[in-house]
Protein backbone atom coordinates (compact mmCIF):
# COMPACT_ATOMS: atom_id res chain seq x y z
CA UNK A 1 0.00 0.00 0.00
CA UNK A 2 0.82 3.72 -1.07
CA UNK A 3 4.23 1.69 -3.15
CA UNK A 4 5.17 4.43 -5.27
CA UNK A 5 4.77 3.07 -9.03
CA UNK A 6 6.03 3.79 -12.50
CA UNK A 7 3.41 2.64 -14.72
CA UNK A 8 1.60 5.79 -15.69
CA UNK A 9 2.51 8.94 -17.12
CA UNK A 10 1.62 10.94 -13.67
CA UNK A 11 4.08 8.57 -12.11
CA UNK A 12 7.12 9.37 -14.23
CA UNK A 13 6.42 12.72 -14.32
CA UNK A 14 6.64 12.67 -10.37
CA UNK A 15 9.53 10.81 -10.36
CA UNK A 16 11.85 13.08 -13.06
CA UNK A 17 11.22 15.92 -10.09
CA UNK A 18 13.01 13.77 -7.65
CA UNK A 19 15.94 12.25 -10.43
CA UNK A 20 15.85 16.31 -10.91
CA UNK A 21 16.68 17.12 -7.35
CA UNK A 22 19.09 14.60 -7.22
CA UNK A 23 21.24 15.38 -10.01
CA UNK A 24 21.29 19.02 -9.36
CA UNK A 25 22.90 18.15 -6.37
CA UNK A 26 25.89 16.17 -8.29
CA UNK A 27 24.09 12.38 -7.36
CA UNK A 28 22.93 9.58 -9.30
CA UNK A 29 20.04 7.82 -8.53
CA UNK A 30 18.72 4.09 -9.76
CA UNK A 31 15.24 2.58 -9.14
CA UNK A 32 14.20 -0.75 -8.06
CA UNK A 33 11.61 -2.77 -10.09
CA UNK A 34 9.34 -5.40 -9.02
CA UNK A 35 6.76 -7.01 -8.74
CA UNK A 36 5.31 -8.68 -5.63
CA UNK A 37 3.61 -11.61 -6.93
CA UNK A 38 1.66 -13.23 -4.36
CA UNK A 39 2.65 -10.62 -1.42
CA UNK A 40 -0.73 -9.11 -2.33
CA UNK A 41 -4.20 -9.23 -1.94
CA UNK A 42 -7.80 -9.07 -4.31
CA UNK A 43 -8.52 -5.35 -2.55
CA UNK A 44 -5.98 -4.02 -4.74
CA UNK A 45 -6.35 -6.15 -8.03
CA UNK A 46 -9.98 -5.03 -8.45
CA UNK A 47 -11.43 -8.31 -6.71
CA UNK A 48 -8.71 -10.27 -8.50
CA UNK A 49 -6.52 -13.24 -7.45
CA UNK A 50 -2.66 -12.02 -6.89
CA UNK A 51 -0.83 -14.03 -9.12
CA UNK A 52 1.71 -16.89 -8.39
CA UNK A 53 4.38 -19.46 -10.01
CA UNK A 54 1.99 -21.96 -7.99
CA UNK A 55 -1.22 -21.50 -6.15
CA UNK A 56 0.22 -22.26 -2.58
CA UNK A 57 -0.71 -21.04 0.91
CA UNK A 58 1.01 -17.93 2.33
CA UNK A 59 2.03 -17.18 5.57
CA UNK A 60 2.09 -13.46 6.73
CA UNK A 61 -0.36 -10.07 5.99
CA UNK A 62 -0.82 -7.48 3.84
CA UNK A 63 -1.97 -3.65 4.34
CA UNK A 64 -4.96 -2.90 2.11
CA UNK A 65 -6.97 0.38 2.26
CA UNK A 66 -9.50 -1.42 4.55
CA UNK A 67 -6.82 -2.78 7.49
CA UNK A 68 -4.20 -5.65 7.99
CA UNK A 69 -5.53 -8.78 5.91
CA UNK A 70 -3.69 -12.51 5.37
CA UNK A 71 -2.32 -13.06 2.25
CA UNK A 72 -5.25 -15.53 0.20
CA UNK A 73 -3.64 -18.15 -1.27
CA UNK A 74 -2.68 -16.87 -5.36
CA UNK A 75 -4.07 -18.11 -8.75
CA UNK A 76 -1.02 -19.80 -10.65
CA UNK A 77 0.12 -17.65 -13.69
CA UNK A 78 -0.50 -19.33 -16.78
CA UNK A 79 2.51 -19.84 -19.06
CA UNK A 80 0.99 -17.95 -21.97
CA UNK A 81 0.29 -15.24 -19.50
CA UNK A 82 4.35 -15.14 -18.30
CA UNK A 83 5.90 -13.07 -21.61
CA UNK A 84 3.16 -10.29 -20.27
CA UNK A 85 5.17 -9.76 -16.79
CA UNK A 86 8.39 -9.82 -18.98
CA UNK A 87 6.95 -7.03 -21.21
CA UNK A 88 6.01 -5.59 -18.48
CA UNK A 89 9.80 -5.28 -16.69
CA UNK A 90 10.85 -3.96 -19.98
CA UNK A 91 7.60 -1.55 -20.08
CA UNK A 92 9.19 -0.39 -16.19
CA UNK A 93 13.03 0.03 -17.45
CA UNK A 94 12.12 2.63 -20.28
CA UNK A 95 10.01 4.59 -18.12
CA UNK A 96 12.90 4.79 -15.79
CA UNK A 97 15.18 6.31 -18.91
CA UNK A 98 12.36 8.89 -19.50
CA UNK A 99 12.07 9.64 -15.84
CA UNK A 100 15.47 10.65 -15.59
CA UNK A 101 16.84 7.51 -13.62
CA UNK A 102 20.95 6.56 -14.27
CA UNK A 103 19.69 2.88 -13.83
CA UNK A 104 17.49 0.02 -12.64
CA UNK A 105 17.83 -2.42 -9.70
CA UNK A 106 15.73 -5.49 -10.74
CA UNK A 107 14.43 -6.76 -7.59
CA UNK A 108 14.45 -10.51 -7.28
CA UNK A 109 14.27 -11.15 -3.10
CA UNK A 110 12.43 -10.72 -0.50
CA UNK A 111 10.07 -13.62 -1.83
CA UNK A 112 8.43 -11.32 -4.41
CA UNK A 113 7.35 -12.61 -8.17
CA UNK A 114 11.17 -13.11 -9.60
CA UNK A 115 12.33 -14.99 -5.99
CA UNK A 116 8.58 -16.97 -6.18
CA UNK A 117 9.71 -18.68 -9.57
CA UNK A 118 13.51 -19.33 -8.53
CA UNK A 119 12.70 -20.87 -5.37
CA UNK A 120 11.77 -24.51 -4.81
CA UNK A 121 9.81 -24.10 -2.15
CA UNK A 122 7.10 -21.85 -3.81
CA UNK A 123 7.73 -23.26 -7.20
CA UNK A 124 6.05 -26.72 -8.20
CA UNK A 125 5.56 -25.62 -11.42
CA UNK A 126 5.39 -28.43 -14.48
CA UNK A 127 5.34 -26.43 -17.35
CA UNK A 128 8.87 -24.67 -19.13
CA UNK A 129 8.90 -22.08 -15.78
CA UNK A 130 9.43 -25.04 -13.02
CA UNK A 131 11.00 -27.88 -12.11
CA UNK A 132 14.05 -28.16 -12.73
CA UNK A 133 16.99 -25.19 -11.88
CA UNK A 134 17.19 -24.38 -15.19
CA UNK A 135 13.47 -23.98 -15.69
CA UNK A 136 12.82 -22.10 -12.17
CA UNK A 137 15.27 -19.37 -13.41
CA UNK A 138 14.14 -18.81 -16.68
CA UNK A 139 11.76 -16.02 -15.92
CA UNK A 140 14.07 -14.23 -13.98
CA UNK A 141 16.62 -14.19 -16.46
CA UNK A 142 14.22 -13.62 -19.31
CA UNK A 143 13.58 -10.20 -17.20
CA UNK A 144 17.01 -9.38 -17.18
CA UNK A 145 17.44 -9.55 -20.03
CA UNK A 146 15.02 -7.66 -21.35
CA UNK A 147 15.93 -4.65 -18.91
CA UNK A 148 19.55 -5.01 -20.09
CA UNK A 149 18.71 -4.31 -23.72
CA UNK A 150 17.15 -1.03 -22.56
CA UNK A 151 19.50 0.15 -20.43
CA UNK A 152 22.74 -2.12 -21.02
CA UNK A 153 24.10 -3.98 -18.44
CA UNK A 154 26.38 -1.58 -16.67
CA UNK A 155 23.64 0.39 -15.68
CA UNK A 156 21.16 -2.90 -14.48
CA UNK A 157 21.64 -4.51 -10.61
CA UNK A 158 19.71 -7.43 -9.37
CA UNK A 159 18.51 -7.91 -5.75
CA UNK A 160 18.82 -11.08 -3.97
CA UNK A 161 18.22 -12.76 -0.28
CA UNK A 162 18.95 -16.48 -0.60
CA UNK A 163 18.36 -16.85 3.35
CA UNK A 164 15.03 -14.91 3.36
CA UNK A 165 12.40 -17.19 4.94
CA UNK A 166 9.08 -14.67 5.39
CA UNK A 167 6.16 -15.14 3.26
CA UNK A 168 6.51 -18.96 3.07
CA UNK A 169 10.30 -18.75 1.17
CA UNK A 170 12.33 -21.46 0.97
CA UNK A 171 14.69 -23.86 -1.40
CA UNK A 172 15.83 -27.10 -0.64
CA UNK A 173 19.16 -26.23 -2.05
CA UNK A 174 19.77 -22.49 -1.99
CA UNK A 175 24.12 -22.85 -2.43
CA UNK A 176 22.82 -24.96 -5.52
CA UNK A 177 20.15 -22.71 -6.68
CA UNK A 178 22.41 -19.43 -5.95
CA UNK A 179 25.59 -20.21 -7.36
CA UNK A 180 23.68 -21.62 -10.60
CA UNK A 181 21.43 -18.23 -10.90
CA UNK A 182 25.09 -15.85 -10.30
CA UNK A 183 26.66 -17.75 -13.08
CA UNK A 184 23.41 -17.31 -15.47
CA UNK A 185 23.40 -13.62 -14.64
CA UNK A 186 27.18 -13.06 -14.99
CA UNK A 187 26.70 -14.31 -18.14
CA UNK A 188 23.89 -11.22 -19.07
CA UNK A 189 27.11 -8.55 -18.27
CA UNK A 190 24.79 -7.55 -15.68
CA UNK A 191 26.24 -4.56 -13.64
CA UNK A 192 26.11 -5.65 -9.74
CA UNK A 193 24.82 -8.35 -8.01
CA UNK A 194 23.30 -6.96 -4.73
CA UNK A 195 22.99 -9.81 -2.21
CA UNK A 196 20.94 -9.99 1.39
CA UNK A 197 22.99 -11.94 3.85
CA UNK A 198 22.42 -10.48 7.37
CA UNK A 199 25.06 -10.13 9.64
CA UNK A 200 23.31 -9.30 12.82
CA UNK A 201 20.79 -6.04 14.43
CA UNK A 202 17.35 -5.71 12.61
CA UNK A 203 18.14 -7.89 9.49
CA UNK A 204 18.91 -10.66 11.63
CA UNK A 205 22.60 -13.40 11.86
CA UNK A 206 23.21 -15.32 9.31
CA UNK A 207 25.98 -18.06 10.65
CA UNK A 208 29.26 -18.12 8.61
CA UNK A 209 28.95 -21.60 7.37
CA UNK A 210 25.88 -20.66 5.97
CA UNK A 211 26.72 -17.36 3.76
CA UNK A 212 26.90 -17.62 0.61
CA UNK A 213 28.85 -14.33 -0.06
CA UNK A 214 32.32 -15.54 -0.68
CA UNK A 215 30.85 -18.53 -3.19
CA UNK A 216 28.58 -16.02 -5.12
CA UNK A 217 32.35 -13.49 -4.92
CA UNK A 218 34.16 -15.79 -7.03
CA UNK A 219 30.94 -16.28 -9.41
CA UNK A 220 30.29 -12.58 -10.04
CA UNK A 221 33.08 -10.89 -11.95
CA UNK A 222 32.08 -7.19 -12.26
CA UNK A 223 30.29 -4.93 -8.65
CA UNK A 224 29.34 -7.32 -5.89
CA UNK A 225 27.26 -5.62 -2.77
CA UNK A 226 26.53 -6.92 0.26
CA UNK A 227 23.38 -5.75 2.67
CA UNK A 228 22.42 -6.89 5.92
CA UNK A 229 23.24 -4.68 9.13
CA UNK A 230 26.20 -3.22 8.42
CA UNK A 231 27.68 0.01 10.00
CA UNK A 232 30.71 2.39 9.07
CA UNK A 233 33.25 -0.30 10.67
CA UNK A 234 31.83 -3.26 9.97
CA UNK A 235 31.35 -2.42 6.53
CA UNK A 236 35.08 -1.03 6.13
CA UNK A 237 36.17 -3.92 7.23
CA UNK A 238 34.28 -6.33 4.73
CA UNK A 239 35.44 -4.59 2.15
CA UNK A 240 38.91 -4.42 3.23
CA UNK A 241 38.97 -8.28 3.48
CA UNK A 242 37.75 -8.24 -0.21
CA UNK A 243 34.36 -9.42 0.62
CA UNK A 244 32.62 -6.74 -1.09
CA UNK A 245 32.71 -3.78 -3.67
CA UNK A 246 30.30 -1.97 -1.95
CA UNK A 247 27.89 -2.11 1.00
CA UNK A 248 24.22 -1.09 1.52
CA UNK A 249 22.79 0.85 4.09
CA UNK A 250 19.32 1.00 4.46
CA UNK A 251 17.70 1.72 7.96
CA UNK A 252 20.90 3.73 9.22
CA UNK A 253 19.89 6.27 6.01
CA UNK A 254 16.36 6.28 6.60
CA UNK A 255 16.82 7.49 9.65
CA UNK A 256 20.13 9.68 8.21
CA UNK A 257 19.19 12.04 5.50
CA UNK A 258 23.17 13.00 6.08
CA UNK A 259 24.42 9.62 6.19
CA UNK A 260 27.43 10.17 4.03
CA UNK A 261 29.16 12.82 6.03
CA UNK A 262 28.12 11.66 9.28
CA UNK A 263 30.22 8.52 8.32
CA UNK A 264 32.99 10.75 6.94
CA UNK A 265 32.95 12.72 10.19
CA UNK A 266 32.51 9.46 12.59
CA UNK A 267 29.60 11.65 13.82
CA UNK A 268 27.00 10.04 15.97
CA UNK A 269 23.85 8.68 13.92
CA UNK A 270 20.29 9.14 15.02
CA UNK A 271 18.06 6.40 16.28
CA UNK A 272 15.65 4.98 14.23
CA UNK A 273 12.10 4.88 15.18
CA UNK A 274 10.61 1.40 14.25
CA UNK A 275 7.44 2.17 14.75
CA UNK A 276 6.84 4.54 11.78
CA UNK A 277 8.49 1.78 9.37
CA UNK A 278 6.17 1.38 6.64
CA UNK A 279 3.52 3.66 8.50
CA UNK A 280 3.08 5.57 4.99
CA UNK A 281 3.29 9.30 6.28
CA UNK A 282 6.07 11.59 6.78
CA UNK A 283 6.80 10.85 10.24
CA UNK A 284 10.14 8.81 10.36
CA UNK A 285 10.56 9.52 7.03
CA UNK A 286 11.32 12.73 6.28
CA UNK A 287 11.75 14.40 9.79
CA UNK A 288 15.07 12.90 10.80
CA UNK A 289 17.26 15.95 11.51
CA UNK A 290 20.68 16.66 9.80
CA UNK A 291 23.62 17.49 11.41
CA UNK A 292 23.77 20.89 13.43
CA UNK A 293 27.33 21.93 12.75
CA UNK A 294 27.60 20.81 8.63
Amino acid sequence: MHTPGIYSEPQIAGWKKVTDAVHRAGGRIFIQLWHVGRVSHADFLGGNLPVAPSALPVEGFVHTPSGKKPIPVPRVLKTDEVPEIVRQFRQAAENARTAGFDGVEIHGANGYLLDQFLRSGSNKRTDKYGGSLENRARLPLEVTKAVIEVWGGDRVGYRISPHNTAHSMSDVNPRETFSYFTRELDKTGLGYLHLIEPIGGRAGFVPPEARLGSTLRRIFERTFILNGGYGLQSGNEAIARGEADLIVFGVPFLANPDLPERFMQNAPLNEPDVATFYAGGEKGYTDYPAMVNR
